[in-house]
């Protein structure tokens, strides 16, 4: 059963249309115009896979918007996309990761309250009571790649992976101090900054953060052109930065399926370019 948090207060639209000859001639009024009401929501989160002693602890979060409180649906896109993903971390993770996705409870990012951001802590408050003392990664897409990086100060967090993130100049990284992180994005994405993820992964290696950027050269945000290679690197990573045995050599994953490029990675290469 998915577990379901605290309500919050979202948008809901009504029809109401106004008989304009009936008020000026003092009969009643009829609804025309469209007002906002309100209605409550919840943050949802839904276990993947759950195994009784979990290694470590891997939360998914997906995208939404700049601004909205509209609740967050299970048939939408920015959540269905995530499904895939969710699933092949789970197999990389071959029964010693607990997996989880989250719905947040509203769709918009909503500074300054981070409506994400408060969700994602209460999800992690969740996990790490189901699973004390597991180490946990974040991994997120687009706002879900803002709302991992914003939330990786929370304790436990050893790795994140920004999936085409949504970001802005200025970001906050001092959360990110001693967490290894992946940032992935397309040259084509139109809605969100490849440009402005690279600048980002610079600026955590510049603070001495273990960082690195991948760009997939043609691929758009929806991570549709190369989906298993999307895939694949995100489990890559998270499998080998949270279950790594001490005698792993540097450099190799704990995935025997992950691409090459994440040789790279762990060989601390700042960037990486893939055709």
């Amino acid at each position: 059963m998915p577990t379901t948090g605290r309500p919050v207060r979202v948008s809901t639209r009504v029809n109401l249309v106004v008989d304009i000859g009936a008020v000026i001639s003092g009969g009643p009024a009829r609804p025309v115009s469209t007002v906002t009401g309100m209605t409550q929501a919840r943050p949802t989160l839904v276990d993947v896979t759950m195994p009784e002693r979990p290694e470590a602890i891997v939360l998914v979060l997906h995208g939404g918007r700049e601004s909205s409180l509209a609740a967050v649906r299970s048939t939408q896109l920015a959540v269905l996309r995530m499904i895939p993903i969710a699933n092949r971390i789970a197999k990389a993770g071959a029964g010693r990761l607990a997996v989880a996705r989250l719905r947040y409870a509203v769709r918009g990012w909503n500074a300054p309250g981070l409506a994400p951001v408060r969700d994602t802590e209460w999800a992690l408050d969740q996990l790490t009571a189901r699973f004390p003392g597991c180490p946990i990664a974040l991994v997120g897409h687009s706002m879900g790649g803002r709302t991992a990086l914003r939330a990786a100060g929370y304790p436990g967090v050893q790795s994140v992976v920004g999936l085409a993130p949504w970001l802005q100049a200025g970001e906050p990284i001092d959360q990110l101090a001693g967490r290894r992180v992946l940032l992935i994005h397309g040259d084509q994405d139109r809605m969100t900054s490849s440009r402005a993820t690279a600048a980002l992964s610079e600026r955590l290696r510049s603070a001495g953060i273990a960082a690195s950027f991948i760009e997939i050269r043609g691929e758009r945000h929806g991570m549709l052109r190369q989906p298993r290679l999307w895939h694949d690197l995100t489990a890559g990573f998270l499998a080998t930065t949270l279950l790594t045995r001490t005698d792993t050599p540097h450099g190799e994953t704990t995935d025997p399926s992950a691409p090459n490029y994440l040789r790279q990675v762990f060989q601390g290469q700042a960037r990486i370019t893939i055709e």
